[in-house]
């Protein structure tokens, strides 16, 4: 296809992606779905696992192969600006107030399931062909434990702004926990694939570089956009020009992180977090959310799903190895943040909430298990089991915490009751 071709293509589709989002979005909510959920799904359906399984001609027309060298790019740039805001509505103070709860859930979120993934690898790669035979054990140990730790931090922050939650001390240390659950388990991976390149110098120099982007933003950046924000405090406006700024330090921010070999959703999240807090990250919310939660973002989740295939899942043996891995990743990663959570004195209900939260896992775990597919360390049958994991954990969020915690209206009063008894 030519870039002609390709340009209007692109907007043909723009337009089925989203009108199939809110079809699916209209049918999810009546049973309790988060839009994110409904995005997800439109994605795997409009993929090879339905449209391209029994109307392989149709897939071949909406979505070609080249086309995608359009879609990624901008799928990418809708998950970054969206992850930003979640920065900019990221709750600092309540993280500080909760640290030792956010931090016990954090490392059992990472903890519990880590080591339960590696035995499983360790069982799989014994006793199944689910690896290939160039990984080794090492490799395959690693590699499903930090499958087993990922938290969806994008669905994650969608859920919890889905339920009303945002601001509120469950969505945060549930947010706080979650992006380190994440960056660990990135780097996890860049342990995996520093080890196939037969160089291991090249983790340590992610991981580093990623610790020196953290620290630079939050204590020489911060400090500068904070003197910076009084001028606009006073002039009571944020200009055009200091948008754009803005959107620059966000580009920045991704690019950095994406170039040092971690995703680019945890450089605009810093980047976010580093906004001054008051008219500034007020007026970056009102012009930035709109616009990508609407347009921008389902295309991250619908480019995900076309390039999942659960027709790979085609065998009882293969079930039971899902739903193994299935149970595995529950008790592994929400049993275990709801048992830190009470350790640290959260009440039972809020504890509930945070280890349903934790157990997203939706399509950051695709992006990690796609990885691990492209560079032949899984099998596509454990991709196959993988991603049913990543969808059933992501599907069940939504009525469990609903089931365990209550409504959303109890929820947040129970919040506000609890705020206005601490002051």
């Amino acid at each position: 296809m030519t870039n002609l071709d390709l340009t209007v293509h692109f907007f043909f589709q723009i337009a089925i992606i989203l009108i199939v989002c809110q079809a699916i979005g209209l049918l999810g909510r009546s049973f309790g779905q988060p839009e994110v959920v409904a995005e997800m799904l439109a994605g795997v359906l409009l993929g090879p696992s339905l449209l391209g399984l029994f109307w392989p001609g149709l897939f071949a027309r909406v979505f070609p192969a080249d086309s995608m060298r359009v879609l990624f790019p901008v799928s990418q740039l809708g998950l970054a600006a969206y992850m930003f805001v979640v920065g900019l509505e990221f709750r600092v103070d309540i993280v500080r107030d909760r640290m030792r709860s956010a931090v016990a859930v954090s490392v059992a979120g990472m903890v519990a399931p880590f080591v339960l993934g590696a035995a499983l690898g360790w069982v799989f790669y014994h006793h199944t062909t689910l690896f290939p035979g160039k990984t080794s054990l090492a490799d395959a140990m690693i590699f499903l434990g930090a499958s087993m730790c990922i938290t969806a931090f994008p669905m994650l922050a969608r859920i919890i702004q889905f339920k009303k939650l945002t601001g509120t001390a469950m969505g945060t240390v549930s947010l706080g926990a979650g992006a380190i659950n994440d960056a660990a388990a990135w780097c996890l991976l860049a342990v995996v694939l520093a080890r196939l390149d037969g160089d291991a110098s090249h983790a340590v120099l992610n991981i580093g570089a990623g610790v020196c982007y953290v620290c630079f933003t939050l204590l020489v950046i911060r400090p500068l956009l904070a003197r910076h924000a009084r001028g606009v405090e006073l002039r009571g406006t944020l200009s055009d020009v200091e948008f754009v700024v803005c959107l620059s330090l966000l580009a920045l921010g991704a690019w950095v992180t994406e170039a040092i070999g971690l995703h680019g959703v945890f450089g605009a999240f810093i980047m976010g977090v580093a906004m001054p807090r008051g008219l500034v990250t007020d007026a970056l919310i009102e012009r930035v959310q709109p616009l990508t939660v609407a347009l921008l973002l389902p295309l991250f989740f619908t480019y995900s799903g076309l390039n999942t295939q659960m027709g790979l899942l085609d065998t009882s043996y293969l079930w039971t190895m899902a739903a193994l891995v299935l149970l595995v990743a529950i008790g592994g990663k929400g049993v275990a943040c709801w048992l830190a959570a009470r350790a640290t004195g959260v009440s039972n209900r809020e504890a509930l909430g945070i280890g349903t939260l934790m157990n997203v896992r939706g399509l950051m775990e695709l992006i990690i298990i796609n990885i691990g597919l492209q560079r032949g360390i899984i099998t596509p049958a454990l991709f196959a089991i993988l991603v049913v994991m990543a969808i059933v954990t992501t599907l069940m969020a939504s009525p469990l915490f609903d089931w365990l915690v209550g409504t959303t209206r109890g929820v947040t009063a129970a919040a506000a009751h609890a705020n206005l008894r601490n002051s």
